[in-house]
């Protein structure tokens, strides 16, 4: 009998659901036995207590055990050749376990278990930069400050100590660290996925190209990073100073402000290396 304990609950969100196993098909131990997807057993259930916490459970003797976990796009999540196998899933959405059997025969494979969860873990996203920076599932568009949109910094800042000087000035102090006009917009949103949407207009037109990825904030480090061909939009011709713009450094994240600043670690001028920085505001 196979124990599908499938519950549907409130819950969103830790991105902790890494599983590096491959399956393992060291059949030859194993016995002999010819196995149907009927005869596999398998228990899939939420935790109660915290039910974006999934635990997945083979109850079929003499097989080798794979679990594979996919989102409602068909993305794979991770994997897994353990008997028992817990994982976080991180959004609200309809997620599908999959589970192979391993024998001697060959591989079997039982029907896919569906798993509901009904909304995000505000737990998760308790931090207020989260809310900040996304504005939760509805998403928040971001443009550059063009009353101050960029500036220089030490490596070290914005530490107390070390390489922690900067430079931060208006517009009307610095006009000619960039041209003014409408250089693109990112948005962050937590609907179902770290979805980010970068628009970027180019340097020497007002042609714009805009990309679509997920992102990473590591927030203990204070790091933002880009996925799926995304890059941190920018305003005026530095590009070439820098050669990283995926994973960049979160100096601010306000209600209001957003901060983020890349290395310059290739000058075309020869000038040395620092954090050149670019200054966002929520879009009107």
């Amino acid at each position: 009998m196979k124990h599908y304990i499938l519950k549907t609950f409130v819950a969103l969100a830790a991105l902790t659901m890494v599983f590096s196993c491959e399956p393992v098909e060291n059949r030859e131990n194993l016995p002999a036995i010819t196995l149907k997807a009927a005869d596999i057993d398998i228990a899939v259930t939420q935790d109660p207590s915290n039910p974006n916490k999934v635990t997945m459970t083979n109850l079929t003797d003499d097989i080798i055990p794979y679990w594979s976990y996919v989102n409602s796009n068909g993305d794979e999540l991770g994997h897994s050749n353990q008997q028992t196998n817990t994982v976080t899933f991180p959004f609200a959405g309809t997620y599908k376990v999959y589970f192979t059997a391993y024998t001697r025969g060959g591989a079997v494979a039982a029907e896919p278990v569906s798993v509901t969860i009904n909304s995000n873990n505000a737990d998760y996203f308790a931090d207020p930069k989260w809310n900040y920076l996304t504005n939760g599932t509805a998403g928040k568009k971001w443009v550059l400050d063009m009353d101050s949109p960029m500036g220089w910094c030490g490596l070290d800042y914005p530490a107390a100590t070390g390489d922690n000087w900067n430079w931060f000035p208006d517009y009307a102090s610095a006009s000619w660290c960039m041209v003014n006009k409408d250089w693109g917009s990112m948005t962050f949103n937590l609907n179902g996925n770290y979805n980010v949407s970068v628009t970027q207009t180019a340097v020497a037109d007002n042609t714009q190209t805009t990309k679509t990825g997920t992102f990473t904030f590591d927030m203990p480090n204070d790091k933002l990073i880009f996925n799926g061909g995304t890059e941190m939009l920018r305003g005026g011709d530095y590009y070439p100073d820098c050669s990283n713009w995926v994973s960049v450094h979160v100096l601010e994240v306000t209600e209001n402000s957003l901060r983020l600043a890349v290395i310059r670690d290739q000058s075309r001028t020869g000038e040395g290396k620092c954090q050149i920085m670019f200054h966002y505001k929520p879009a009107p």
